[in-house]
C-alpha cells in the first residue's frame, strides 16, 4: 500500500510559480513511478506530469511543456511538481498518483492522494 499526501498549492497570481510537494508512505516508494493529474471545475482529470521510479524518464502534457518541472526525491519519499509561468487556465485541484510503471492514463495509476487546490489569478 502507498499512502499519498499532497501540498504546496494555493492562490497566486498570473506568471508566477508554485512547487507542489506529494509525500508518500511505504519503503518501496522508489519503486513506484509517479504522475500528476489535475481536474478543474466541470471537467475531466487530465493528465499533467509523469515520472518514472529512477526520475530517468520523464512525460508532460502539451499544456505544461516547458513550464512544469517533475522531479523526485526517493531519500525523502517525495515527488515535486514546479510550476512556472502559471496562467489561469492552470487552475485545477491537483493530484499526485502512483504504480509500477509510469503512465499518461488515469488508470494506469492505482494510488491516488486527496488533491491540493491551485487557483491562478488574471
Amino acid at each position: 500500500q502507498v499512502q499519498l499526501v499532497e501540498s504546496g498549492g494555493g492562490l497566486v497570481q498570473a506568471g508566477g510559480s508554485l512547487r507542489l510537494s506529494c509525500a508518500a508512505s511505504g519503503r518501496t516508494f522508489s519503486s513506484y513511478a509517479m504522475g500528476w493529474f489535475r481536474q478543474a471545475p466541470g471537467k475531466e482529470r487530465e493528465f499533467v506530469a509523469a515520472i518514472s521510479w529512477s526520475g530517468g524518464t520523464t512525460y508532460y502534457a502539451d499544456s505544461v511543456k516547458g513550464r512544469f518541472t517533475i522531479s523526485r526525491d526517493n531519500a525523502k519519499i517525495t515527488v515535486y511538481l514546479q510550476m512556472n509561468s502559471l496562467k489561469p487556465e492552470d487552475t485545477a485541484v491537483y493530484y499526485c498518483a502512483a504504480d509500477r510503471y509510469i503512465a499518461t492514463i488515469q488508470r494506469g495509476y492505482s494510488y491516488w492522494g486527496q488533491g491540493t487546490q491551485v487557483t491562478v489569478s488574471s
